[in-house]
């Protein structure tokens, strides 16, 4: 447990930190799904709006910080090549 000021000071900051960053997460986890469902469906015009949509929001996950850029980068190229495959 901490003990100084400072101390339970950070402790605060991390928990609020923590709750944005799951939201943010959470939000980026909930893109990719909707892409995955289109692509599922089979819908490709669903598809590519739903990755158009996923595309920025992955990309600002990187920004904050919650996401490493190339796990991002690498997710939208993997999204892609399936929206692309698709008849």
């Amino acid at each position: 447990m901490a003990n100084t000021r400072s101390a339970k000071k950070m402790v605060r900051k991390i928990a609020r930190r923590t709750e944005v960053n799951k939201a943010r997460r959470s939000r980026v986890r909930t893109f990719v799904r909707q892409v995955e469902e289109a692509i599922a469906s089979g819908d490709k015009a669903a598809a590519a709006d739903a990755l158009k949509a996923a595309q920025p929001e992955l990309m600002r996950a990187v920004t904050k910080g919650v996401m490493h850029k190339n796990t991002s980068a690498r997710k939208v190229s993997r999204l892609a090549a399936r929206v692309k495959s698709m008849a």
